[in-house]
């Protein structure tokens, strides 16, 4: 299977919940990416390695953890590894969203986004994920799969990803809630 162009989508996947919280305090939960592991099925936390912690440019190593038994049959990564990723948008109360750099420390085509909108009771968080052109890691992936292959890997990666971020999104609102 060849690289997405710049106009595909290779996943994409979104969701919501409602919290009894304002704005502010969702937002400064969601950017403080080291207590990730509160949250996350995969990212562990990690830590700030270069700018002001959640500023635009600011760049994170993440700590993560996958186990055997996610989309068992396919060649990723197993145990822990980390990522690196620039943060690209910080507007207190509304957005946080950052990239993956690839091994050069390149911004890759693989986008992780929080929106943040009031409500009457508090607010509503949206998350969602979106990769275009396959990341350095994933090109090696599909370089090893059969066309059915990567048709397969990208129907059930994707709705992996799904849960992962349905699963942060219950998982946060009762980190801030309980707060």
């Amino acid at each position: 299977m060849s690289q997405s162009t710049d106009e595909e989508t290779t996943f994409r996947v979104r969701a919501e919940i409602a919290i009894a919280a304002s704005p502010h305090e969702v937002y400064d939960t969601v950017s403080d990416l080291a207590r990730s592991g509160e949250w996350s099925p995969e990212c562990r936390g990690g830590r700030w390695i270069s700018g002001m912690p959640g500023a635009v440019g600011s760049v994170f190593r993440g700590d993560n953890l996958r186990g055997t038994d996610v989309v068992s049959w396919a060649p990723v990564v197993r145990g822990g590894w980390q990522t690196e990723s620039e943060v690209t948008a910080a507007e207190r109360g509304r957005l946080f969203q950052w990239v993956v750099l690839n091994s050069a420390g390149e911004k890759q085509d693989s986008t992780w986004t929080y929106e943040i909108r009031p409500t009457r009771d508090g607010c509503v968080l949206v998350h969602h994920y979106r990769l275009g052109r396959l990341t350095e890691g994933l090109a090696k992936i599909f370089d090893g799969l059969s066309e059915a292959g990567c048709a397969r890997f990208v129907t059930e990666w994707n709705a992996k990803l799904g849960q992962d971020v349905a699963t942060s999104l219950k998982r946060l609102k009762t980190v801030v809630e309980q707060a």
